[in-house]
């Protein structure tokens, strides 16, 4: 069979085989919808649900503008858990001391409000998080696009900081019932096939076609039995981008011996789906047919297979260097590092919650052990109990002797803030995301590397052979044995204040942390001015406001927005400055990536009153859009019309429109010297969403 089939039916699971639906079947018998109801506060019915988590997490570049925003809307107690991990801006200098004083803020936060503080250097957030929090039938609500902790048997969301701040202020994480997508694993991987070459496998043949978009996803099949608790995880974390809304596995044995690791056996619960399940579509994956892969720039579904890369190195490469010229106007010469007909990369990284796992690292070991890496390469163990069990093992150890340098947990990796390649380079990295700019490079100023993704496994047999790519096709994988977790390094340096406030204690405010600024609530009649209009097939949230040296800006709202599109549109700021409040981006599907709110909360500072898109890439990208306050309009007719920067939108009666719950609003559309009456679309808002937008944003409300 092939590796991969879609079912693009209603279907349910018998006798290890999909079959279409029949009608005594229940959709309400999946894994997911069985914690959605647990969790949810609204109607029974399944209409909108309104969901309270158990526990909720962010990280450097997050939690101070979350906290600062739940403040000014009253908070006096974190009401939940709620974890403060430092893993993002740990090894960032940009900025003087502002990502010391974010860490300050970050503890004090902790203790004023109860919370619990992880100090930098000692995990990556979505490892902490399944250590310490993932149990079955939870939900947990992180501030990180790809808080995936389904094998755990939790439903976790990634949302942008303005979803948190709703639960801290006693609100609920509102959304239709979701689809619920159905995935089958069968057979066991082949010797050196990794987790993340069965993620590329999948974000390939889904992402493009919008297949699992907004969808749960649920791990199924007698496949799961085959995979240690590190191969699940390193799936489960890359099926963010497949545009899927969360997942969750079916859990076993596997599962039991892991929590029990970790030192919370009771925090398993045996999770499987009723027999009579329904299910709104399916993937089949067949492990034993999935081959090493490689996902080429600028995103993780431009995937291939290696064998199929290196039959047609040339040509793909060349498409690399063709699209870089048409989406970003630079023209990179990829094809000169190839020798003899063979790429030669520069650099290999292996880190973060996608790479930085055991069972990846012991793999490399074996490959790598008694030979030397060809080029540099990183890896980042993702947890300090991690790296101290492959340091008692000598995985470590038998890596260094190999010229494999081993760093301590930081995600900087997969946003271009650490591990910067020279100009022109190469990086293969088992990190999340390749999209331009996430290693580092600006175009616009003639600097420009390249990431490819691919498993640390293949990784590290291309460093064996010289930094030529190579496939890790012949590597045994070692034992699945279970690592030995001394959580010791937790114990001593975590600051654990949950439920224990400290009402008196002072917030730590360094010079870089400012409030937010003033938001006008949504007038009567509005203007919007065309302050950016991009094409692209998809928008990214780096393009909206970069990665990597802007993270240490994240604390101080103006000087942030400072650097909104400033890698995609550099004049985008200064137009906004001229129109005032008003301004609007146009694009055809914004949003895909990153959770950060500040892909929408710069272009508000900036006086942003909406988008206008043919559709929106992911629902947070869309609820960010409406938490700060900004209309998120969709028009049909745009990718023909294409209204250009300074075409402007007149809008009468909007206000009224909003609060009357209309979803359409008529607008005159004026460009090119020519003026012409349209429809914009405002579809699926909700109550509490036309409130905020309305108000001007959540913050306004009381």
């Amino acid at each position: 069979m092939d590796t991969l089939t879609l079912f693009n039916t209603a279907v349910q699971f018998r006798n290890n085989a999909f079959v279409p639906a029949e009608g005594n079947g229940s959709r309400d018998g999946t894994m997911a919808w069985k914690i959605l109801s647990a969790h949810n506060t609204g109607s029974p019915d399944g209409g909108l649900l309104r969901i309270r988590f158990d526990a909720m997490a962010s990280h450097d570049i997050t939690y101070v503008g979350v906290i600062q925003a739940a403040r000014t809307g009253g908070m006096e107690a974190f009401p939940l858990p709620y974890v403060l991990t430092n893993c993002h801006n740990s090894l960032c200098a940009v900025g003087g001391t502002v990502n010391g004083d974010d860490h300050a803020f970050g503890l004090s936060a902790a203790r004023k409000y109860g919370g619990e503080y992880v100090p930098p250097h000692l995990a990556v957030i979505h490892q902490y998080m399944r250590e310490r929090y993932a149990g079955g039938g939870r939900m947990i609500l992180c501030s990180d696009s790809h808080t995936r902790y389904g094998p755990f048997g939790t439903l976790a969301v990634g949302e942008g900081g303005p979803e948190l701040v709703k639960q801290l202020l006693g609100k609920t994480w509102d959304v239709s019932r979701p689809g619920v997508a159905a995935v089958c694993l069968k057979g066991t991987p082949r010797p050196g096939v990794g987790p993340q070459d069965v993620a590329l496998a999948l974000i390939g043949a889904t992402f493009g076609n919008g297949f699992l978009k907004n969808k749960i996803l649920e791990f199924i099949g007698s496949g799961i039995a085959a995979l240690p608790m590190d191969f699940r995880s390193g799936i489960d974390v890359m099926t963010t981008e497949t545009a899927c809304l969360s997942s969750v596995w079916a859990t076993d044995g596997a599962v039991r011996d892991m929590l029990a690791a970790l030192g919370r056996p009771d925090d398993y619960k045996e999770l499987a789906p009723d027999g009579d399940a329904i299910y709104d579509c399916a993937v089949e994956i067949d492990l034993s047919a999935v081959e090493p892969m490689i996902a080429l720039p600028f995103h993780p579904s431009n995937a291939f297979t290696i064998r199929a890369f290196n039959e047609n190195v040339g040509d793909l490469l060349r498409g690399v260097e063709k699209n870089a010229k048409e989406q970003w106007g630079f023209a990179p010469d990829l094809t000169s590092k190839l020798v003899n007909g063979c790429l030669r990369v520069d650099q290999g990284v292996v880190a973060g919650c996608a790479g930085g796992l055991a069972q990846n690292i012991r793999a490399m070991r074996s490959i790598l052990r008694d030979k030397t890496a060809g080029v540099p390469l990183s890896v980042y163990p993702a947890s300090q109990p991690m790296a101290l069990a492959l340091t008692r093992d000598g995985t470590l150890a038998d890596l260094m002797a190999a010229g494999v340098t081993v760093r301590t947990a930081f995600c900087g990796p997969c946003f271009g803030a650490g591990d910067v390649p020279p100009s022109g380079g190469v990086s293969v990295r088992h990190t999340t995301r390749n999209f331009i700019n996430r290693e580092g490079s600006r175009p616009g100023e003639g600097q420009s590397a390249f990431v490819a993704l691919m498993d640390a496994r293949s990784i590290a047999a291309t460093m064996a052979g010289g930094g030529f790519l190579t496939a890790a096709e012949t590597a045994e994988e070692p034992g699945f044995s279970q690592i030995s977790f001394d959580l010791s390094p937790y114990t001593v340096r975590v600051y654990y204040g949950t439920g224990k406030p400290i009402s008196q204690e002072k917030l730590v405010m360094g010079p870089g942390i400012a409030d937010w600024p003033e938001m006008r609530p949504l007038p009567g009649d509005l203007t919007l001015t065309v302050a950016a209009a991009l094409y692209d097939p998809v928008t990214t949230t780096d393009e909206l406001i970069p990665s990597g040296e802007t993270s240490s800006y994240r604390s101080n709202p103006q000087k942030l927005a400072s650097f909104t599109l400033s890698r995609r549109d550099p004049g985008y700021v200064g137009r906004c400055g001229e129109i005032g409040f008003g301004s609007a981006v146009v694009a055809l599907r914004p949003g895909d990536g990153s959770a950060r709110e500040q892909a929408a909360s710069c272009q508000r500072v900036l006086g942003g009153v909406a988008n206008i898109a043919l559709e929106y890439a992911t629902k947070r990208y869309r609820s960010n859009l409406i938490n700060w306050g900004m209309l998120p309009f969709e028009w049909p007719e745009l990718e023909t019309a294409r209204p250009a920067v300074g075409d402007t939108f007149e809008i009468k009666g909007l206000r009224a429109a909003v609060e009357n719950g209309r979803e359409t609003v008529p607008a005159v559309w004026s460009g090119g010297g020519k003026r012409k009456e349209i429809t914009l679309c405002l579809p699926g808002l909700t109550e509490d969403e036309r409130g905020i937008i309305l108000a001007g944003c959540l913050m306004n409300l009381r």
